[in-house]
């Protein structure tokens, strides 16, 4: 079997040894003679399973104690609903900062909530870049304000925290959460998919400080009600199991990598690989602002835009493959997350080199 470099947005790349000890373990979890998927969420073997996810998160992530860790259903997008219901708290509107199209997203579904004050954007510069904290218009009366922290489709990450004061800071880390170390005290509410560093898609993980829950809306779904599902241990319904338990498997590899310190460290030697590439290539470009550029996701274009479909022919001939741009901005796009070998981003960087010396 050879598998390939897969440079898919989401659902992306997962560590080699975690998808073999999960076929290990598929018709048998450690004696009990079921599959984790079979097994009952109130049964012994899956509380202890999912015990030693959150106890591993909490490990590798710093989390405080006064902060619930909620394994949900929903996905981001689902977040985009779930955050203004559970976290307006009686104030009539939220600050949202514009950095891309997953912002954009947020800001769209929060208006069907409350108020949105779109405190500053990257819309009229293309959106290759984090506003300067300078030019942000805070009001000081927000329920919270809002920033995607990687825009997966646009390769526009921040490398600061921002300071947002007394108003809580919400981030959706769906594409960056888990590739770094994060001061989790300087936000009220994290918030992402699995799909991209932690496990398959199906669920979401929400970090939320304690004084900020128990105030949802009356329309909030019980489902979806921060306080119920904390009080319940993400089990008020019956949590994504199978998807949780990879989620477990992935944190301890990690730590197995030597945590978030080595992750971070390993994953800016990748993006070098490929940025430092394209600094010396006219017949590529990136057109993200250098400091602004995201370790994760790397879009980048071909002059000639006609070429576009040889090079995505010749890279899966190559074992490459999930490297076509979104539809939004077209082009091509390398996502490297955790998961990705440095040998794959080498392996594209020598593609590419190949490529315009046959095209150029």
């Amino acid at each position: 079997m050879t598998r390939v470099f897969n440079f898919s947005a989401g659902p992306a790349t997962l560590p080699e040894s975690v998808l073999r000890q999960a076929a290990d373990e598929m018709l048998d979890w450690r004696g009990s003679g079921m599959s984790v998927m079979e097994m009952s969420h109130r049964g012994k073997e899956f509380i202890s399973i999912h015990a030693e996810a959150e106890s591993l998160l909490r490990e590798l992530l710093g989390v405080p104690a006064d902060y619930k860790v909620l394994f949900l259903q929903g996905g981001a997008i689902g977040e985009n609903a779930i955050v203004p219901m559970n976290m307006l708290r009686g104030r009539a509107s939220a600050d949202y900062i514009d950095t891309g199209e997953w912002s954009k997203k947020s800001i769209k579904e929060a208006k069907k909530y409350c108020k949105v004050n779109v405190a500053a954007s990257s819309e009229a510069g293309g959106y290759v870049s984090v506003p300067r904290r300078e030019t942000w218009k805070l009001d000081p009366d927000a329920a919270y304000v809002h920033i995607c922290s990687n825009e997966t489709i646009g390769g526009v990450e921040y490398h600061w925290t921002p300071d947002t004061g007394e108003v809580p800071l919400v981030a959706d880390m769906s594409s960056n959460f888990m590739s770094r170390p994060v001061d989790v005290r300087r936000y009220g509410l994290i918030y992402g998919g699995a799909q991209k560093n932690v496990g398959p898609a199906g669920v979401t993980i929400v970090i939320v400080r304690d004084d900020l829950i128990g105030q949802a809306l009356p329309i909030t779904p019980s489902a979806f009600d921060y306080k119920i599902q904390a009080d319940n241990d993400s089990m008020f319904n019956t949590p994504p199991t199978y998807t949780i338990y990879i989620a477990g498997l992935v944190f301890n590899w990690i730590k197995a990598q030597g945590g978030l310190e080595a992750m971070e460290a390993h994953n800016r030697k990748k993006a070098a690989v490929l940025y430092d590439h394209l600094e010396t290539t006219s017949f590529f470009y990136n057109p993200v602002t250098r400091e602004d550029r995201s370790l994760m996701n790397v879009p980048f274009k071909l002059r000639d835009e006609s070429l576009d479909e040889a090079f995505l022919k010749g890279a899966q001939a190559r074992g490459m493959v999930q490297l076509k741009g979104h539809r939004s901005v077209g082009g091509m796009r390398a996502s490297i997350y955790n998961a990705m070998p440095i040998e794959g981003v080498m392996a594209l960087v020598e593609y590419m080199k190949e490529f315009e010396v046959g095209h150029g």
